[in-house]
């Protein structure tokens, strides 16, 4: 397989209500793989997001700002027309646990069959961030946790201001 400009392009897509080190470490990982990669910030249909599809595509860009490579977008279609539209070979999916599995790999073969030309890249999340997701990071902030190890310091400060500060 020849590799062209163009097919040297990955996408990451997922809601990030809030981006977390967990995302960023698959992220870093992606790029030691692909010079370009393209985090989409997707519409989130099924879910009820504590910030907006702006706000998170902001605070993305901000945290990402540093990190050569990195693109960030919105899209609220299917991520393979994203994938198809934007010349993107690959799609990264980042995996906590074993349980994510059976949905995730269910969704590649459906995408696999939207654009044949893409492929699916799945990545373990690394052993000390696999239990970190999005909604536990919410919850914790709600009580009053830490969650300085498991975000950057942008996103304490953004759910700070959303939903008031925490001892």
């Amino acid at each position: 397989m020849s590799t062209t400009p163009s097919s040297r392009k990955a996408i990451y897509p997922g809601s990030f209500d809030p981006i977390t080190n967990g995302h960023l470490d698959i992220l870093d990982r992606a790029l030691a793989l692909f010079p370009e990669v393209t985090v989409v910030v997707a519409g989130t249909g099924h879910k009820n997001p504590l910030f907006s599809v702006e706000e998170r595509v902001e605070l993305i860009r901000e945290v990402t700002h540093d990190r050569p490579g990195v693109k960030v977008d919105r899209w609220s279609g299917l991520i393979m027309d994203y994938a198809r539209d934007h010349g993107v070979s690959a799609v990264i999916r980042g995996l906590r646990a074993a349980s994510d599995f059976e949905y995730e790999f269910m969704m590649a073969s459906m995408n696999k069959r939207i654009h044949p030309g893409a492929e699916t890249l799945f990545m373990m999340t690394s052993q000390d961030l696999f239990f970190v997701s999005s909604s536990m990071i919410k919850e914790l902030f709600r009580y009053g946790g830490d969650i300085s190890s498991y975000v950057p310091p942008q996103v304490v400060k953004r759910l700070g201001a959303r939903l008031g500060s925490k001892p």
